[in-house]
C-alpha cells in the first residue's frame, strides 16, 4: 500500500490536482490513485452528497 504522499489530491480551494501533501488537509479531497481520478473529485463529491441526501430523506420519511 502506498502512503498519502504518493497519491493525488484535489485542492478544494484552488481546483488544482496535487501530488502528495502540498496543501493543508482542510483544503484537500482524496486520496486518489491517479491525477485523472483526482481531477474528477468535484463530480464525485457532488454524486456522493446527492446520494447521502436521498438516503437521509428516505430515512426521515
Amino acid at each position: 500500500m502506498t502512503s498519502g504522499d504518493e497519491k493525488y489530491w484535489y485542492n478544494l480551494t484552488t481546483g488544482a490536482v496535487e501530488r502528495g501533501f502540498e496543501s493543508p488537509a482542510i483544503d484537500r479531497a482524496g486520496p486518489f490513485d491517479t491525477a485523472e481520478e483526482a481531477a474528477k473529485a468535484p463530480q464525485l463529491l457532488a454524486e456522493r452528497s446527492r446520494a447521502w441526501a436521498e438516503d437521509d430523506a428516505r430515512e426521515n420519511d
